[in-house]
């Protein structure tokens, strides 16, 4: 156990050094810098010095495990800075650590009150030891922090969704697929651990070093997937004019807009030619302020005649001309060497699995499928 939770402790500290080396870092990376350098010095720290704070530093061990109250904050402001249009980290953000100062400040108080401080301690099930309310009421604290973020960026994630779709044509690199299912897999086995945990204080099930070990070997495996993946996450909103892609919720997006109806079918009219005549869908990184400047007009009114005149989102519109481009190169001799991968390529897609499936949810077949059926 002391072995795994030092080499994650190792893994954190290499990837902070792989990251400050990037030549272009985001405020997501630096984030990221911070909170891999917190962790790894967090869970070094409880491997080798964690049962002597526990034994003989009650207060300490008290500060230690408030510390858990971070994790939540970290995660909220790496989220944040990926998926916010301006990337900037706002003053009110800090008011996420709030929990973790006042724990501590109330930690610091107590010490002054030798007899009130003596109550304090996480071992207070094993010695009969009545602990303080105050005291109860931040490991509570403290004990849901962790699933309460993990709902909150899930959510933050379903938002990240619908802000893709309204701006881009494609979503790979740009999902944080590989963050959701983390943070979906880490926060059910974490939760899990944090009842076991409540068990433990409650019905006086299990030891407490059970509990603070199985917390922290799962934060060990975090450690090293975070840092695997998060070396490598670009920043999803690159571009010199931030400001122009969508991200207002449906309700809220076209209020009080200024377009006509008459105005709206002349942008839908010289949109549908512009894509038969240009064809600006052939273009992989293609994304809503890119065609609005092509086409001369405000992203936002382009995103409402797609929205409200052809009922679709900017992904789909823009994917459906692709798989149409597909099914013409199908039967078009010049593309008769071709691979089905690269006449998707060649139509404005960039993946193989962006491919299959974007052809199967608008076909509803793959694109083998497609071939043999309709054209043998």
């Amino acid at each position: 156990m002391t072995t795994v939770i030092l080499i994650a402790a190792f893994n954190a500290v290499f990837f902070t050094v792989l990251l400050l080396q990037k030549k272009s870092k985001g405020v997501h990376d630096r984030v990221l810098i911070v909170w891999l350098l917190y962790l790894g010095l967090y869970t070094g720290t409880y491997a080798l010095l964690f049962d002597k704070l526990y034994d003989h530093y009650p207060l300490w061990s008290g500060s230690f495990i408030s510390l858990l109250t971070l994790h939540g904050p970290f995660l909220f402001l790496y989220l944040s800075s990926l998926t916010r249009i301006s990337h900037k980290i706002r003053h009110v953000d800090f008011l996420h650590f709030l929990p973790f100062l006042l724990f501590n400040v109330f930690l610091l108080v107590a010490a002054f009150f030798p007899e009130y401080s003596s109550r304090i301690r996480m071992d207070y099930i094993d010695t009969h030891i009545q602990p303080p309310f105050l005291f109860l009421m931040f490991l509570a604290i403290t004990a849901l922090s962790g699933p309460f973020y993990f709902a909150y960026a899930l959510r933050l994630l379903k938002n990240l969704d619908i802000t893709i779709y309204n701006n881009f044509s494609y979503s790979e690199s740009i999902n944080l697929e590989w963050l959701r299912k983390l943070i979906f897999i880490f926060g059910t086995v974490w939760t899990i651990l944090i009842v076991i945990t409540s068990l433990h204080h409650v019905f006086r099930l299990f030891t407490m070093h059970f509990c603070t070990d199985g917390l922290f070997l799962s934060l060990a495996i975090f450690i090293i997937l975070v840092g695997y993946f998060g070396l490598k996450q670009q920043e999803i909103f690159r571009t010199h004019n931030p400001e122009k892609f969508i991200t207002e919720p449906k309700e809220k997006k076209y209020a009080g807009s200024a377009l006509t109806e008459a105005e709206e079918k002349q942008i839908g009219e010289k949109l549908t030619g512009y894509m038969k005549r240009e064809k600006p869908y052939l273009n992989p990184d293609l994304n809503l302020p890119r065609l609005a400047d092509e086409l001369g007009i405000k992203s936002h009114n382009l995103s409402q005649v797609i929205n409200d005149k052809m009922e679709t989102n900017f992904f789909e519109f823009i994917n459906r001309h692709r798989v149409e481009e597909v099914k013409a190169k199908m039967t078009n001799p010049d593309y008769s060497n071709y691979s089905l991968l690269g006449i998707a390529f060649e139509s404005g897609f960039n993946s193989k699995s962006a491919f299959n499936r974007v052809f199967k949810n608008i076909t509803g077949h793959t694109p083998t499928q497609y071939k043999k059926a309709y054209l043998g």
